[in-house]
């Protein structure tokens, strides 16, 4: 392992350990990508659809806030808000003002995003052990 002047070996293989983590991330992205596509999604579609099938929601005033799902699946609220117009379109989401709060955004899914999301899960579950697991 080359060292460069300045740094030192336990840099080095700091560094070497996130490139590996960025490389695994990587891989098991297009994977994911790869494996839902067949089912109409991307990966980040479906992290979406896991965030909000955590919730036992079954209207949109009980759903989601936008800014709780783009804390969990590391988007930007435009492209969030983007990707969440795509899946109401697709009748997998759906859309309403919060009670509390009438600026915000509240999502939920729909009988046919939790059925989608149902179907899909194993899917990406066995992705993940695959990719994921020694």
């Amino acid at each position: 392992m080359a060292v460069e002047k300045g740094g030192s070996e336990a840099e080095q293989a700091l560094v070497d350990q996130w490139r590996d983590m960025l490389a695994l991330h990587a891989r098991t992205q297009c994977e994911l990508d790869r494996a839902l596509h067949r089912h109409g999604l991307c990966a980040s579609d479906f992290e979406v659809l896991d965030v909000l099938a955590e919730s036992p929601a079954r209207d949109v005033s009980c759903g989601f806030r936008v800014q709780e799902i783009a804390e969990r699946v590391h988007l930007s609220q435009s492209a969030l808000s983007r990707l969440i117009a795509r899946l109401e379109k697709d009748g997998l989401v759906e859309r309403g003002l919060c009670a509390e709060d009438r600026r915000g955004v509240r999502v939920a899914l729909t009988g046919k995003g939790r059925a989608l999301h149902g179907d899909v899960r194993p899917v990406q579950r066995a992705v993940l052990t695959r990719m994921l697991t020694d």
